[in-house]
């Protein structure tokens, strides 16, 4: 069965949950193999009848072609995660990802996030991708939808934490976090990441957030060589989140693959569009390594 797809405001036309759970989707005049591991993940393999094929740039040759980029990113608002395997490119728009993390303190980035969060616009989404390169990827990227890494926050703080100044006076109730708007989430979200960050060490960190990835249900799939993912940020549909998720204690010196990234809204433009600087600026600034945990706080930390 095959979903089928056009130019109309809607990027799946009548499709539903269902027909996305297919085998088959129709897009782009193409048709694609897919699965559906999770109900916020699609997971697109590659075209039917290639399955053999050597990696090619069917993202940009096909998905995000002029004609069906807007379709494409309505699909990504739709279904929060989408995924793009054996994609092999070279376009000159992504950047590497920036900041790691050491034994002793976490990065930024394994907290739970969205990108530009300390600015007044967000990008639509984030693409995260892993190139076809030598060294393989060991270090997961998380990905789950925003009120639920709020509730699994909540479900697994360990009850010292939740009995802290900041968080005491705090209604972390099923249905006080079911009727939080966006806002009051990050504002909660910032909390007790804060919390988190001062009462317990890396490890004691790392640890408690994987509880977090597993109450989640967050999708947190190996990286493939040549694997795309689209992560809804800031849109009309389902609000992600997303981390560097150590799935193991981070010792350091082991080889990984690198990531590089983009914008791809704000970034991979139409004629006669003009990348907005200050903005990418912006976004771009906050992804540096901490000096002295000054702008963390205001960051991924606070209330944003």
């Amino acid at each position: 069965m095959s979903t089928p797809t056009g130019h109309s405001a809607s990027p799946l036309g009548a499709a539903t949950h269902t027909d996305l759970a297919s085998s088959l989707l129709e897009f782009a005049d193409t048709q694609w193999r897919v699965r559906r591991p999770k109900p916020f993940v699609l997971v697109i393999e590659g075209e039917v009848g290639n399955e053999a094929a050597a990696p090619s740039d069917y993202l940009h040759d096909k998905l995000l072609l002029p004609e069906w980029r807007e379709a494409f990113y309505q699909l990504v608002d739709a279904t929060g995660l989408v995924v793009c395997l054996n994609v092999h490119t070279q376009h000159p728009t992504y950047r590497d990802v920036r900041g790691r993390s050491s034994k002793g303190r976490l990065s930024q980035g394994e907290y739970y996030h969205h990108d530009g969060c300390t600015g007044p616009v967000k990008p639509r989404f984030v693409e995260i991708r892993c190139p076809i390169q030598p060294q393989t990827r060991g270090v997961a990227t998380a990905v789950a939808p925003h009120r639920d890494v709020v509730k699994a926050m909540v479900q697994v703080l360990p009850a010292e934490l939740a009995a802290t100044a900041a968080l005491a006076t705090q209604d972390m109730s099923p249905e006080a976090l079911d009727h939080m708007d966006y806002a009051k989430l990050d504002q909660l979200q910032g909390l007790i990441t804060r919390t988190v960050r001062k009462k317990l060490n890396a490890e004691g960190a790392r640890s408690y957030f994987r509880q977090v990835d597993a109450a989640a249900n967050a999708y947190f799939e190996p990286w493939a060589l040549g694997e795309s993912r689209f992560i809804a940020n800031a849109n009309s549909g389902i609000t992600m989140q997303h981390r560097r998720a150590y799935q193991a204690p981070h010792t350091g010196g082991v080889a990984n693959g690198h990531l590089v990234k983009r914008w791809t809204h704000e970034e991979l433009l139409l004629p006669g569009q003009v990348v907005d600087q200050a903005l990418i600026a912006a976004l771009c600034s906050e992804e540096g390594d901490e000096v002295d945990g000054e702008r963390a706080e205001g960051c991924y930390l606070g209330a944003h």
